[in-house]
């Protein structure tokens, strides 16, 4: 099965995929053809030594659903209710937003026709800012073309990772079996079709305030 595809360009693709969470569409069902062909083209992704060390658990079971839910949401929920940092920028206005729809997504996170733990062989936990880099770095990229994938089929996404904290990524790994001591978790992605694909361009820092040439 080949899935139909939005007419967006590179520069489109890149700069509209957005962490989607209250335009995700909780009623439509997403066929495991397409979140397995968005997969293929993730796996294209580069991998430090092409080890491939990577596995993706997706789960669409509603009661297993439920429970990663659960673990998500008791980490979330405290974390949310925090006091947020001000910046004294553009940022500090998208706050209360982002907030909001997070909290959306931690409310309904158990309806996602679709849920999504990317995982790494071996565990970074100690490690040096050097191995801990490279080991991210062996994940993360497949992750976001995984992302890229589910955008340009009119799928969105959102890249959670407060389920982590605590006891919560070994609680995750017990409700999916995933060998908690041998392979590392990446996230909690939702997966759905959007509500509508018209996204925009978010508001960011200028390129020239985040640059350095040759020194800092």
């Amino acid at each position: 099965m080949t899935s139909e595809t939005l007419n967006l360009t590179v520069d489109e693709l890149l700069t509209t995929t957005r962490s989607v969470r209250k335009r995700l569409d909780l009623e439509k069902p997403v066929p495991r053809e397409v979140v397995m062909e968005c997969l293929e083209l993730a796996l294209q992704a580069p991998t430090g030594s092409n080890t491939q060390g990577w596995q993706f658990v997706f789960v669409d079971d509603p009661e297993k659903k439920k429970a990663l839910a659960d673990v998500y949401r008791t980490n979330a929920t405290p974390y949310l209710d925090q006091e947020k940092p001000t910046y004294g920028d553009s940022r500090d206005e998208r706050t209360p937003l982002v907030v909001d729809s997070a909290k959306y997504l931690n409310d309904h996170l158990h309806e996602v026709p679709v849920m999504l733990i990317p995982c790494l062989e071996g565990r970074p936990d100690g490690a040096p800012a050097g191995m801990s880099a490279s080991y991210w770095g062996s994940l993360l990229p497949a992750a976001w073309s995984f992302m890229l994938a589910l955008r340009s089929r009119g799928l969105g996404s959102a890249w959670t990772t407060l389920h982590l904290l605590g006891d919560g990524e070994k609680q995750a790994a017990e409700i999916l079996g995933i060998p908690f001591d041998e392979y590392a978790q990446g996230g909690l992605f939702p997966i759905a079709y959007t509500k509508g694909t018209d996204f925009k361009k978010a508001k960011r820092l200028p390129a020239e305030q985040l640059s350095h040439w040759n020194s800092w």
